[in-house]
């Protein structure tokens, strides 16, 4: 069996080498590289997809359920705020800098030191499969979703992400719409009253006070947010259109599509065009009784809802969405994990995994 101690040295190594070489959605062929190289150097063969890449426990057995490790190699671009190089790995007072360091090096490394560690066990009563996935930061086409079809049936994931070691048992899914509201188009010197943006105002203010009614106990209410709005050419030409751009936060009582619906059925009409950009983007939850959640309970993790996106919703299972780091410094300039959070994290998956008996 592999001795935790090294798999953690050479995970923060691996953590290093992520963070200097550039990995932004889409552009994630060298990490990749970097990924399969890991494989390689412990013997576990792997298959890849674009740049997804992902392994199955040896001794897979198709009759067990399989429990899927997951996170992501891509990340967004560096902001201006930076004093640091975001492509440093730069150690100081306990913290990794760099880009991609928090969000989500520390998760992937340190899954990747789990699976590695579980590999060759044979008494598990479940299968493992990780997955290194890209273009989760622009909920990209070419990210998770394209590979499940590749990958076993999935029973259950744990979804790396900055949580602080924490059980996020819930996660809120979004639904973005582009609406288009319609008037008719006149000299603002002339009388109007079909202005496209007097129009709009109603349908604004009906975004704006609109509350569902099934409140999630994890997630709280539906959150709608109007968050762009352009229309108008010139000062003296009354416009036919505008157009807004609506937020949706969605809790796990609803679908995306059960959201839709229920707009178009309050403000649809021939005047208002509703275009949603996606539905996949879902909420997920697990249950709080869940085996994997009550293994981490007992380790003295805490539960809580997520309002932040993940690739949890892509998945069709039921996911955990856990990790080192805090979600708090992701996407921030210099953004840094803590070297101790990893040192505690690798040791803390394999114990949660350890008590895990089921997953189904």
């Amino acid at each position: 069996m592999k001795s935790i101690q090294k798999l953690t040295e050479k995970a923060i190594i691996l953590l290093q080498n992520l963070i200097e070489t550039p990995s932004f959605s889409g552009e994630e062929d060298k990490t990749a590289l970097l990924i399969e190289a890991w494989f390689i150097h412990h013997q576990i063969p792997f298959q890849r997809e674009k740049n997804n890449v992902w392994a199955l426990n040896k001794h897979f057995d198709s009759s067990k359920p399989t429990l899927l490790l997951n996170s992501h190699q891509d990340t967004v671009r560096p902001n201006k705020g930076y004093t640091h190089d975001p492509f440093e790995a730069l150690e100081k007072d306990g913290k990794i800098f760099g880009l991609g360091s928090n969000d989500a090096g520390g998760c992937l490394v340190s899954l990747l030191a789990t699976f590695t560690y579980f590999y060759s066990r044979e008494d598990l009563n479940y299968n493992l499969v990780i997955a290194a996935s890209a273009e989760e930061e622009n909920s990209g086409k070419y990210g998770l979703r394209s590979i499940l079809e590749l990958l076993p049936k999935l029973d259950c994931a744990i979804v790396g992400e900055p949580t602080l070691m924490n059980l996020a048992i819930a996660e809120r899914g979004l639904l973005v719409l582009d609406i288009i509201i319609k008037g008719t188009s006149s000299h603002a010197a002339h009388t109007n009253i079909d202005n496209a943006i007097y129009n709009s105002i109603n349908i604004i203010q009906w975004f704006q006070t609109f509350e569902f009614e099934k409140k999630s106990e994890v997630l709280g209410p539906v959150k709608m947010s109007v968050t762009q709005i352009n229309s108008g050419q010139q000062h003296n030409l009354v416009p036919d259109e505008c157009k807004i751009v609506v937020d949706i936060r969605v809790n796990d009582c609803y679908t995306n599509e059960d959201i839709l619906s229920t707009i178009v059925n309050n403000i649809g009409s021939d005047k208002v065009i509703i275009t949603p950009r996606s539905l996949h983007l879902k909420s997920s939850f697990i249950p709080k009784e869940h085996p994997l959640v009550q293994a981490g309970i007992k380790l003295g993790r805490e539960t809580y809802g997520s309002p932040t996106i993940s690739d949890q919703s892509v998945l069709y299972c039921p996911s955990l969405k856990m990790g080192p780091g805090d979600s708090l410094r992701s996407h921030t300039a210099n953004e840094f994990i803590y070297k101790k959070e990893i040192e505690e994290a690798i040791p803390l998956y394999i114990e949660l995994l350890n008590h895990t008996l089921t997953i189904s």
